[in-house]
């Protein structure tokens, strides 16, 4: 008998409880366990509480926004275990550089498409690619498909 694998945890943070309400219900559809919280800070502890499998975080909340969330969990290593994407409202190319180099693996604006939410979160889900080998034959690197 196989046992089923679990269906991958995702912890969705905004403040728009509509928004909330459509991220999560999207998700769910599709087979994901989700999760939900309506500030930063709140999104903080349910990140210790739940351990999703990827975040979904809102930039401009109240208590804490989403660019010192990234701050924290870049500085406690939590960013690293938690493949994180921003989901927000602002597109300024600065909010997306500041985003992506505090470690946030990928930027989506609002509004989206619900297809293009879906395959973002999906990739964001995938293991990351190792680094071609090299072959010592060769020298040369084999590339990944």
């Amino acid at each position: 008998m196989v046992a089923e694998a679990r269906p991958k945890r995702v912890l969705v943070v905004d403040d728009e409880p509509l928004m909330v309400d459509l991220i999560t219900t999207r998700l769910e559809v599709s087979g994901y366990q989700t999760f939900y919280a309506r500030n930063g800070r709140g999104g903080l502890e349910r990140l210790a509480e739940t351990r999703p499998d990827a975040l979904v975080l809102d930039i401009n909340m109240p208590v804490m926004d989403g660019f010192k969330v990234l701050e924290q969990m870049k500085a406690s290593g939590l960013l690293a275990k938690t493949p994180t994407m921003v989901l927000t409202a602002r597109n300024q190319a600065a909010d997306v550089k500041r985003a992506i180099s505090l470690g946030a693996r990928d930027f989506l604006t609002k509004p989206f498409e619900d297809q293009t939410l879906l395959l973002r979160v999906a990739r964001l889900l995938r293991p990351p690619r190792s680094a071609p080998a090299s072959n010592p034959e060769t020298g040369s690197q084999s590339q990944l498909i």
